[in-house]
């Protein structure tokens, strides 16, 4: 092998342009900074919306980063990392690992929880059995005066 990276049907290479946000994505991971356990890689773990990433739409949270314009990221600190992609240029090239996106359900924004009905009585039988005992309790101490 000429020392690139392996090829992997989950592997791609993203183009993306510095814009004046930067790249618009977040990372975790490095030596120093293990994210996952066993694999002291760097990951992606937040993309922005409107930053270059974002925009592009290939980068996702939770890929792993494996190299930039070509320079692996193989057993890097943390900050070492961050200094590759300051000093990357304006048009950055990533290889990237993806892993697979699971969702079990709906992706996009949740409805807000509402307690049931069920719920808010158990909280006022609760309130209403610490009142109960409060009072005996009160009682009680009155006898013994």
């Amino acid at each position: 092998m000429n020392g690139s990276l392996p090829s992997s049907p989950n592997m791609v290479d993203i183009k993306l342009k510095r814009g004046s946000a930067g790249l618009g994505f977040n990372i975790v991971g490095g030596v120093d900074q293990p994210y996952l356990e066993n694999d002291n890689g760097i990951f992606v773990s937040k993309i922005k919306e409107d930053g270059a990433a974002g925009l592009d739409g290939r980068l996702q949270e939770g890929d792993k980063i494996l190299a930039i314009n070509g320079v692996k990221l193989k057993d890097l600190m943390h900050r070492a990392t961050v200094d590759l992609f300051r000093t990357a240029g304006e048009d950055v090239e990533l290889s990237v690992l993806k892993f697979p996106h699971l969702t079990n359900g709906p992706t996009g924004p949740q409805p807000e929880h509402t307690p049931s009905a069920s719920s808010l009585g158990l909280l006022a039988a609760l309130a209403g059995a610490a009142a109960f005992f409060a009072f005996i309790y009160m009682r009680h101490l009155k006898k013994h005066f």
